[in-house]
This record gives C-alpha cells, structure tokens and sequence, in this order.
C-alpha cells in the first residue's frame, strides 16, 4: 500500500511541475496579445484604403495591366499558407493547413497546377513529412511578423506571378493567401482570399470594409494609371500579407492563450482526482496498520491468557 501512495505522490508532483508551465505559456501568450491586438489595428485601416486605391485604379481605367486582369487560360496558381513556428496552440496551425488544402483541391479542380509557398515551421514540416512539393518557405517569425518578413515574402510572390507561366514552371497566374483572422479573444476563423488579380468580389469587400455609408472617393490620376499600379500594388501585396500575418500573429496568441489554460485546468483537476486518491490509499494504510497493532494486541492478550 506504502507504494502505491508513493506512485501517487510522484504522479502530483510531475502534474504540478507540468502545470506551472502550462500558466506561464498561458500568461506569456495573454501578455503578448494586446500588443498583437493593437498591431492589426493600426495596420488594417491602411490595408483597406490601399485596396480602395488599387480597385479604384483597376475599376475606373481603361489600362490593361497584368496585376488586375485574369489571364485567359491559367495554369498555376500560387497559395501562401501562414502557420505557427510553435505548438501547444491547439488546432490552430492545423486549421489554417486544412483550408489550404481545401483551397488546392478546388483549384487543382479547376485543372491548375498549385506551388505551396509556406510561413510557420509547422506548415513546412507537414508537407515535407508527407513528401509534398515546396515552392518556397519561411519560419522564425510567425508570432511576432515584421514588415521586413512581410517584404520578403510578398517579393517572392510577385516576381513568380510576373513570370510567364507557360514559358517557366516558377510563373503563376493567381496569388491566394491561407491565413487565420482573428476576430475576437475567443473566435478566429482560418480564411482564403486571392491576392491576384484582383477579383471583382474583392473590390467590392474592400469598399465595404471602408463603410457601407460613405461616399466612394475620387481619384485623379499622374502621370497615368499604369504607373499607379506599377507603385501602387507591389505595396498593396506588402500591406495585405503584413496585415495577415499581424492577424494570424494574435490568433496565434490567442489559441495557444486558450489551450494553455485549459491545459492548467486539466491539470487542477488531474491534481485534484489524484489528491483524492492518495488520500483514499493514506487512509486505507492507516487502517491497515491500525488491525494489525489491534490483532497483535489481541494474539498476545491471548496468549498471555493460555500461559496463566
């Protein structure tokens, strides 16, 4: 009995160690959030004037340039995932990756090749567990993005979308990007939207996201529209990928926020079940040893009675 109360006891000790750490991750990730929180704030508003500014360009010009015109025949696609560096965040990586390949199957349906390029260590090593092609990928960062990443990543995809698809393999007539957005503390949404070219639906979202009340602003083009988009959307690439990398960044935080304290709460409970048990064993040894002093003092009462 003596060593299963010690079985017990080793047991809670392992939970409690496990537990700390589970409340400081929970504490690190709560403390993180509000700065990631006010980090997609600050960045939204310039994301959705500058896709105000490149629809309107796009919608409000004869120019034909190849940024906002669909190709008439494509054949590659290209999809950006964003997924965590780091576990312990429940499903969150795992989602984002779902929806990926939710997106691939449809455009693989509709007869398009697809190169992954993929941000967050947990993407990249699911792919290449199962032996999937990489375009290009990154990690290090996906908790706390800079504009930098976001340049570097946004670069790599617009000198494969200028690329010729049919005359080089590396070319892509489509951009998509797989990122998680993050809504409130308690709900964030994996979602797929297309980069380029820019879709009608898109413009439209953009307008609304600016207010569904407001006046649609008027723009006066210099030199000319092509050299406004020429400057106007490489940093529009730049601002949409930065904005979901911010926003995957706090629903990061906030998964892994939510996971850790539901691991500490498990582990309150598991610490709880096991005091009850060792307890239950304490209690069970103490009345084991009390019938054995009580029926030693029994034998020798007897036998000091046989002796008489």
């Amino acid at each position: 009995m003596g060593a299963q109360l010690r079985i017990y006891r080793r047991r809670m000790r392992s939970v409690k160690a496990t537990k700390k750490i589970t409340r400081a991750m929970e504490l690190i990730s709560a403390s993180r959030i509000v700065k990631a929180q006010q980090r997609v704030a600050a960045s939204s508003p310039y994301s959705n004037e500058l896709t105000n500014a490149v629809s309107a360009v796009a919608n409000h010009s004869n120019t034909v340039h190849p940024l906002t015109f669909a190709a008439i025949n494509p054949k590659r696609a290209a999809v950006l995932i964003i997924t965590a560096d780091r576990g312990m965040a429940g499903a969150y990586s795992n989602a984002a990756i779902k929806e990926g390949d939710l997106l691939i199957s449809n455009l693989r349906g509709r007869g398009l090749e697809v190169d992954a390029y993929l941000v967050g260590r947990k993407a990249i090593n699911f792919y290449r567990f199962r032996n999937r092609e990489i375009a290009n990928s990154w990690s290090g960062f996906s908790d706390n993005p800079t504009f930098e990443n976001a340049r570097e990543v946004s670069e790599n995809l617009i000198t494969a979308f200028l690329t010729d698809s049919g005359e080089n393999k590396n070319g892509v007539d489509e951009l998509h990007i797989i990122y998680t957005q993050f809504k409130s503390m308690i709900t964030q949404l994996p979602v797929g939207d297309q980069l380029l070219p820019l879709a009608k639906s898109e413009n439209h979202d953009a307008e609304q996201a600016a207010g569904d009340h407001k006046v649609m602003a008027m723009y006066e083009f210099e030199s000319s529209a092509e050299g406004v988009l020429n400057a106007l959307l490489p940093r529009y690439v730049e601002a949409r990928v930065f904005n979901a990398m911010l926003q995957s960044a706090a629903s990061e935080h906030a998964a892994r926020r939510r996971a850790m304290k539901s691991a500490t709460d498990n582990a309150d409970e598991l610490i709880k079940s096991l005091t009850r048990l060792a307890n239950a064993a304490r209690q069970a040894e103490i009345t084991q040893e009390i019938s054995e002093i009580v029926g030693g003092a029994d034998a020798l009462a007897s036998a000091s009675a046989g002796s008489e």
